[in-house]
């Protein structure tokens, strides 16, 4: 059996220059590793090569002084992991159309990676799955394209990516890495690989339990958001502050953790993995009827503002058609990923009856609805004054609150963000009960 615990993991291969890969190949680079970041699209490509990132969270600065290591290497070529002591896979795994898993990306990457794979190397899947896999799907391919056996011939194991694009908190090294392997001595290997970048390695019994790990993170946020939604619409009806008991409830100090509605929650984790859980699951004759009602309020909340809206607006006489501007697209501040936002749905929704739609969002200068492309206004006294209403959907950290609140007509605000506004009548917080 092939040990590369007693040989340090000087090369890795990351595959995906993405939200997760990207910061990740970075943070290996950091430690002293030679990185080749392997991505198949050849403009990300060529905008690394040049220090020109495009993730909010990864600054010119720290990839020019990566490139500047000359051991961090951009490429659209797979060929390069078969110089890769480990090869890290960050490839995206969305849903369907019928909402189940869709891994076409993933076993593409994996069938790629297997023409190259040699004995001794490391295979680490990090991509968000349903438990098995890594055994299932992972181990099988690359044995086939290789002719190689995992476990003897090469290690294989799982580690759930945690990165929180927008975290300012918490640096990428600083989150503790569960790390699994398909025997003991893949394990290990996994461990001795991140322990020479993590600070706090945890390891675990079985891919499984690691794949199921993540996507239990993800259903407990998904529940939790969900619930809170549902009691922010209920709030609303009961003309009650809905802030101001989440505020009251958290003062216990034990039993209660804060969670806060919001108008949808989007992103490639939280409302995707949960049902990749959900479709596990059924598979094994069972289900989850927290992820599929959770799942269906969260589907339901862009509708929701869209009526809320609406009433407030028949309230104030306004246009039949009145037109909406959007502060924000993103589905969470200061970061620019449309990625299952609940802003595409509430434009789709609020086009389909005929209102006029526009949005402003810094970080993101252009989105596609439906087949109708949608750029990024300027956002100034004139625009908020010619909207009938304007949307606060994403409370980025340079969001100009006071021009909003001073010249929109109409403000409906979905993340608290005019919380502590006195006397302005034309300002509507979601679930605040106004």
């Amino acid at each position: 059996m092939p040990s590369s615990i007693d040989r340090p993991f000087q090369k890795i291969a990351v595959i995906g220059q993405g939200y997760v890969g990207l910061p990740l190949a970075l943070l290996f680079v950091n430690k002293g590793h030679t990185v080749y970041g392997v991505d198949v699209d050849p403009k990300k490509i060529e905008g690394l090569r040049q220090g020109v990132s495009y993730l909010p969270d990864v600054q010119d600065e720290e990839l020019r002084w990566s490139l500047a290591t000359e051991r961090y290497h951009p490429t659209d070529r797979y060929e390069k992991v078969a110089e890769a002591d480990a090869i890290i896979i960050c490839v995206p795994t969305p849903l369907n159309a019928s909402h189940s898993p869709d891994l076409t990306i993933l076993e593409k990457a994996v069938v790629e990676i297997g023409k190259f794979l040699h004995k001794g190397q490391m295979v680490i899947l990090e991509s968000s799955t349903y438990p098995g896999t890594t055994r299932e799907v992972l181990q099988p391919l690359l044995e086939k394209e290789s002719g190689l056996t995992a476990g003897i011939d090469f290690h294989i194991g799982y580690s759930p990516e945690r990165i929180d694009p927008g975290n300012k908190d918490y640096k990428v090294e600083q989150i503790p890495k569960i790390v699994s392997g398909l025997t003991a001595t893949c394990v290990e290997s996994a461990q001795a690989l991140y322990s020479s970048v993590f600070d706090k390695v945890v390891r675990v019994s079985s891919p499984d339990v690691a794949e199921l790990t993540k996507l239990l993170e993800n259903s407990h946020r998904l529940i939790n958001i969900s619930f809170m939604n549902e009691i922010a619409a209920i709030c609303d009806k009961m003309n009650i502050d809905v802030w101001e008991v989440i505020e009251a409830a958290q003062t216990k100090p034990f039993g209660f953790t804060a969670y806060y509605p919001g108008p949808g929650i989007g992103g490639h984790c939280i409302p995707v993995d949960p049902l990749y859980l959900q479709w596990k699951a059924q598979k094994f004759g069972t289900e989850s009827k927290f992820i599929q009602l959770s799942d269906e309020i969260n589907r339901s909340i862009p509708s929701y503002i869209m009526n809320r809206v609406k009433a407030i607006l028949a309230k104030q006489s306004a246009p039949e058609h009145a037109s909406i501007l959007l502060y924000g697209v993103a589905y969470k501040k200061d970061i620019n990923d449309v990625r299952e936002s609940p802003a595409l749905d509430l434009i789709h929704l609020l086009a389909e009856a005929e209102f006029p739609v526009s949005y402003h969002d810094p970080f993101i200068p252009e989105i596609q609805v439906n087949g109708q492309r949608y750029t990024s206004v300027e956002i100034d006294e004139d625009t908020l004054r010619s909207a009938d209403c304007v949307i606060i959907f994403t409370d980025h950290s340079v969001i100009p609150l006071d021009q909003i609140i001073a010249h929109a007509p109409l403000v409906f605000d979905t993340r608290n963000a005019t919380a502590g506004v006195q006397d302005k009548h034309h300002v509507y917080r979601m679930g605040a009960g106004k």
